[in-house]
């Protein structure tokens, strides 16, 4: 029964954040896996919430969407040894996360009793960390994208710069703040490799007049990986862009299904 209200909660509170004074808030995840419906069983499991965007299948939860795609080849890897190694969410119980997943035959990384923190290892190698809030309004909420690079505090600035985010600490990380969440910024030893190609292939912000917003980006020296185009039978439009070290990033517009 308990799972069951889980579950029956997530259309009331599954939504994208409103964007903060740059139009940019958090967006999506994208992962390319080997059964989307193994994924798809997982995160309905946790309370995900499935709609569409034109042809394009969603899985939404309180702050963010999670994609999957059938990858058409081997990945070269998974979030770990990434630029992204994982991402985060809050959760009200870690203990009925960790028996949910338990169940599921997820594999655990670390677990922490102490502080009720668990990274679970998805299949096609993506991690993907729970902290218990018991002071959580809601059963899941995303918190975080977890960046991993030599350089901390050059690669906060540059997502402070480019998407309007709000200087933070997270325990030891220097954070950025975006609506919906965070990205936070790991001590690397050395550079790692870039998400594209990955099994966590690419993070996606949303973002308000987003033609206008990559003109900005643009007369700032940023390069387009792919310019501003609208998907086919579908008011969502994209573009992509790489960030210094080598994180793939989708800015969507519109991606919300109701926007």
């Amino acid at each position: 029964m308990r799972f069951l209200l889980f579950a029956l909660a997530a259309p009331l509170f599954a939504q994208i954040s409103a964007p903060n004074d740059a139009g940019v808030s958090i967006g999506h995840i994208h992962l390319y896996v080997a059964d989307t419906d193994v994924h798809k069983k997982l995160w309905t499991g946790l309370g995900a919430e499935v709609a569409h965007a034109g042809s394009l299948e969603l899985l939404k939860l309180p702050g963010v969407f999670i994609i999957t795609s059938k990858a058409r080849t081997a990945t070269s890897g998974g979030s770990e040894g990434s630029t992204v190694n994982h991402f985060g969410f809050l959760v009200k119980s870690y203990a009925d996360v960790k028996a949910k997943l338990a169940a599921a035959n997820v594999t655990f990384a670390t677990d922490n009793a102490n502080s009720k923190q668990v990274m679970a290892r998805f299949p096609d190698q993506v991690n993907v960390e729970f902290t218990e809030d018991a002071t959580l309004k809601l059963p899941i909420q995303f918190h975080h994208i977890h960046i991993s690079t030599p350089e901390q505090e050059k690669a906060r600035e540059w997502y402070l710069k480019t998407f309007g985010a709000r200087a933070g600490v997270r325990g030891a990380f220097p954070a950025a703040f975006i609506p919906g969440g965070e990205v936070d910024f790991r001590k690397a030893q050395q550079a790692e490799a870039p998400t594209k190609g990955r099994s966590l292939d690419h993070i996606g912000f949303e973002v308000k007049n987003l033609e206008g917003f990559l003109k900005k980006l643009e007369a700032a020296g940023i390069k387009l990986d792919s310019p501003y185009r609208q998907l086919p039978n579908s008011t969502t439009a994209i573009a992509f862009l790489t960030d210094p070290w080598g994180t793939s990033i989708e800015l969507t517009e519109n991606l919300a299904p109701g926007k």
